[in-house]
């Protein structure tokens, strides 16, 4: 076998596994529409459970709703048969997911779970099965063709449970008008939650400015820069602050050669530089930065300087 036959059988994989999610789109049905409802009126948490394969995939669909506006976590079945189904209140949503609809595990959850008041969604590729005859909205996630050659090894079926999962979620960021900043709320450690989430205040340098008086010479600036490790330096005018930059230098030296080193910071500084408040959200800073085609900001309230925000 040459390595053309290797990524035919990718091609292979991939093509199987995309016509067992479009499939998935022909089999949609009104218990879909039931099924979102429940999670949207649901006053608890949504509960995702399943055995094997399918509760690796089921962990992940829980952590995409707990990510996107939906309260969620998973349970392990047999955990739950063990004491953990006191986790469970009758407010939650219950979304077992097994592909036979058979799995003991899960199975033997239903009498609780229907004692408890809960609202079962079932996930299953067999609409005839125990556990989707016991659901309130079955979800048809039935395949016609496992990627694996043998038919054995869970593949188109888990990749099919996998984007029937993400489809509940979307659905229930788009009506719930999920924005952005809920996002970033939920991943504060991302880029996103920095930008969203974070204020100036808490990434503006403050220490160690490169300030210098107007009348230092060209010498003080580079060393200020240096220095304050910002590629600028602070210039304190009369008129309040102004700002030059290593451009400035490099420019001066184009256009006065050695005879820049006889110019003061009065003679090269950008006065009116741009600034913001520290309470300003660093995406609006970002945003300011990159319309003035910038990378340094100054903090400054009531025209005190308090720090230099850098990209």
């Amino acid at each position: 076998m040459n390595q053309n036959d290797y990524q035919a059988i990718a091609k292979r994989v991939f093509a199987t596994e995309a016509k067992a999610v479009a499939d998935l789109a022909d089999q949609l049905d009104q218990q879909f529409s039931g099924a979102v409802q429940a999670m949207l009126s649901g006053k608890g948490k949504v509960v995702v459970c399943g055995m094997g394969k399918s509760g690796i995939i089921g962990k992940k669909i829980a952590a995409t709703f707990a990510s996107t506006g939906t309260p969620s976590f998973f349970m392990h079945p047999g955990e739950a048969y063990h004491g953990d189904l006191g986790m469970i209140t009758s407010d939650d949503v219950f979304l077992a997911i097994s592909n036979s609809g058979e799995t003991e595990e899960v199975v033997k959850l239903v009498p609780f779970l229907r004692d408890n008041q809960n609202t079962l969604i079932a996930m299953t590729a067999n609409p005839n099965s125990s556990l989707a005859k016991a659901a309130h909205c079955h979800l048809n996630i039935a395949v016609h063709q496992e990627a694996c050659p043998l038919q054995l090894a869970p593949t188109s079926s888990t990749t099919a449970t996998l984007a029937m999962g993400d489809a509940l979620a979307v659905t229930l960021m788009e009506v719930r008008g999920f924005a952005p900043e809920e996002f970033a709320r939920f991943h504060p450690g991302g880029s996103l939650g920095r930008r969203l989430l974070r204020r100036v205040a808490d990434e503006m340098q403050t220490n160690n400015l490169p300030l210098v008086d107007a009348g230092e010479d060209v010498l003080s600036l580079i060393n200020a820069m240096s220095q304050g490790g910002l590629g600028m330096a602070i210039v304190q005018v009369e008129a309040g602050l102004g700002v030059v930059t290593d451009g400035d230098i490099r420019r001066a030296l184009e256009q006065h050669g050695q005879q820049v080193f006889v110019q003061t910071a009065e003679n090269l500084v950008s006065l009116n530089p741009a600034s913001v408040p520290p309470e300003t959200r660093v995406e609006d800073a970002l945003a300011l930065m990159e319309q003035r085609q910038i990378t340094r900001l100054l903090v400054i309230t009531d025209g005190e300087l308090l720090g230099v925000f850098k990209k």
